[in-house]
């Protein structure tokens, strides 16, 4: 009964030769894998574009930023408009226009950091 058994994996008839050559190609392949990973998970802040509407507040700004998005039924453009509580280290007033970028919770509130004043208020 033992005899019928191919546990030998340097017989290159049985499937012990195949078997491991395959794991030595999956581990491989999975170290480069792993290699990569942290590459493919660095996530790229999203930043977006608006006009300062309030800065009331001690190093915050309320940003409002304007996107067009067409409408399901009629087809046309909409403007929509979001406000968005932004930490302000640049010193943006009202009227400016800024580039803010996404940030870790800063309050209940704020998760967005102003990081460039685009164009001055006139």
């Amino acid at each position: 009964m033992e005899d019928n058994r191919n546990d030998d994996p340097t017989e290159q008839g049985g499937e012990g030769a195949q078997g491991e050559a395959a794991l030595t190609e999956v581990a491989s392949a999975a170290a480069g894998d792993e290699a990569q990973a942290p590459a493919a998970r660095a996530h790229r802040r999203q930043e977006k574009v608006g006009l300062v509407t309030s800065d009331k507040m001690t190093k915050t700004v309320v940003v409002r930023v304007e996107r067009l998005v067409r409408h399901p039924k009629y087809r046309r453009y909409i403007r929509r408009r979001t406000k968005f509580m932004a930490h302000n280290e640049m010193d943006a007033k009202v009227g400016d226009t800024v580039r803010i970028v996404e940030t870790r919770p800063l309050s209940a509130r704020k998760r967005w950091r102003v990081v460039e004043i685009v164009q001055r208020a006139r």
